[in-house]
């Protein structure tokens, strides 16, 4: 699980920038625009740091599911509110992709741990 939260990380990080970039070229740039970066650079560091503290794992892979469900709720929040008004410009793009990015690490950090409970019990 510690990979597929750096992977994601990675991915969030990379929409951010993108964004950015985005907002950079057609003179829009605004500090919003790296907030999936943001959120990328906390998953990534709690993968990470799960990678490299065995005993402290299933505490840092629960808060990346924290942040990635934080992350989801804000985007799709987001999106949700201004539905009627929506067009498909840079930032609702990245948005999007943010509230994928997060759902997906969440289902798959929770059939994790559903599947690892499982094992445990069948011992």
């Amino acid at each position: 699980m510690p990979n597929v939260a750096i992977v994601c990380g990675a991915l969030l990080i990379l929409i951010g920038i993108t964004g950015y970039t985005s907002g950079v070229m057609s003179d829009k740039a605004s500090i919003t625009a790296l907030i999936p970066a943001f959120f990328g650079i906390v998953l990534n560091t709690l993968g990470l740091l799960a990678k490299m503290k065995e005993d402290l794992r299933k505490h840092l892979m629960h808060a990346a599911i924290l942040v990635a469900l934080v992350g989801f709720i804000a985007a799709a929040g987001r999106l949700v509110l201004r539905f009627g008004e929506l067009s498909m410009t840079p930032a609702v793009i990245s948005q999007i992709a943010m509230a994928i990015v997060c759902l997906i690490f969440v289902i798959l950090a929770i059939k994790s741990f559903a599947d690892a409970r499982r094992a445990a019990e069948s011992i």
